[in-house]
């Protein structure tokens, strides 16, 4: 084989994995994964049926809950369906901690702990709940819970102690339940719909549901948001978020470089007068700015709040000593400085 040919052959090989990968990219969406609930949808798919184009500016303003969501970690949104948690051996409380349970306990959905005006879907105190099983597992059950009157989804994380179970389908298998054979995003199984009973409640509340998988020790977590009949109205804007005082610990901010609709910028963390062992810097942008790649420093948001948070190697300050943490982030319009605030943890 002649060197010409040997490269054209080499050049054709590169090509077809190329494509390959990319056909692998693109089909690493939920096309035949798990499931979630759909009727009342759950924060994540719900998210994901309203918003096709992620980037749409719009979101920011007529969904918000969704836009913070898909600014912390796109993942949560195209993945609506793989909420998972395996191995679980029915200690759900042990595996998913008490301000968690809407992610499931995994960092990549955390974003749907936030509370926050989530859309939220008009039912009765006597209503149905549908799930959809894309991979047809079956159940071993799924366990529906309603929060308790006087919890309030648009100013608390959800924990444990807030619901209250009303219904354990037990198990089923895949069998018996509607398909969705021609519909692109859900192409297994609806199970349900379930009757439900949430007598006591109005106003906003918040439906969660655990689906163990009939198949294996698979877990799904999933919060869905409703509005009960009667209660106060929803806020016109959410409550402001109070950010942590001065304590321990000081922060300054520094834009050090700008682009068309980006950003870099670097945060010096300083102790106080006593030494710290953990800090907390809370950022509050006038302009809707968002957070995405970070470095040396974990980082949450809570609506147009973000808190970062020391890593292991930097949480122990002397005092007067410093630390800093840097990040990059998305801007439209103007790029204000962030209003800092910064607290000692432990």
């Amino acid at each position: 084989m002649s060197s010409v040919a040997l490269s054209r052959r080499l050049l054709a090989v590169a090509a077809l994995a190329l494509v390959s990968l990319t056909v692998l990219l693109i089909d690493a969406r939920p096309a035949d994964a798990h499931g979630s609930a759909i009727d009342p949808p759950s924060r994540h798919y719900g998210c994901a049926t309203r918003w096709v184009d992620w980037l749409n500016p719009a979101m920011k303003v007529q969904d918000p809950m969704c836009w913070q969501a898909y600014q912390a970690n796109p993942a949560a949104m195209w993945t609506w369906n793989g909420l998972i948690q395996d191995n679980v051996n029915n200690d759900h409380q042990a595996r998913v901690p008490d301000g968690q349970l809407c992610g499931g306990g995994d960092d990549t959905y955390a974003a749907l702990d936030n509370p926050g005006l989530w859309r939220a879907q008009n039912v009765n105190n006597t209503f149905t709940w549908t799930m959809h099983d894309q991979a047809r597992h079956g159940a071993a059950y799924i366990r529906i819970y309603v929060t308790k009157q006087g919890f309030d989804p648009v100013t608390q994380r959800l924990r444990w102690s807030d619901l209250e179970l009303v219904k354990d389908t037990g198990a089923f298998p895949d069998s018996g339940w509607p398909t969705r054979p021609n519909d692109p995003l859900l192409n297994g199984v609806d199970y349900g719909p379930f009757q439900i009973s949430a007598p006591g409640r109005t106003g906003r509340h918040i439906v969660y549901a655990v689906w163990r998988a009939g198949h294996a020790d698979q877990n799904y977590y999933m919060c869905s948001d409703v509005r009960f009949p009667g209660g106060p109205p929803d806020p016109t804007t959410p409550p402001p978020s109070s950010p942590p005082p001065n304590a321990g610990c000081s922060a300054t901010y520094a834009l050090t470089s700008q682009w068309n609709g980006g950003y870099q910028a670097e945060v010096k963390v300083t102790a106080g007068s006593s030494p710290v062992t953990g800090w907390a810097v809370t950022l509050r942008f006038p302009d809707g700015q968002t957070i995405g790649q970070i470095w040396s420093a974990s980082v949450t948001a809570d609506g147009g709040t973000w808190t970062a948070r020391n890593v292991d190697y930097n949480g122990n300050l002397a005092a007067g000593a410093s630390t800093t943490f840097g990040f990059v982030g998305q801007w439209l319009g103007t790029n204000g400085a962030p209003t800092l605030s910064c607290a000692a943890t432990s």
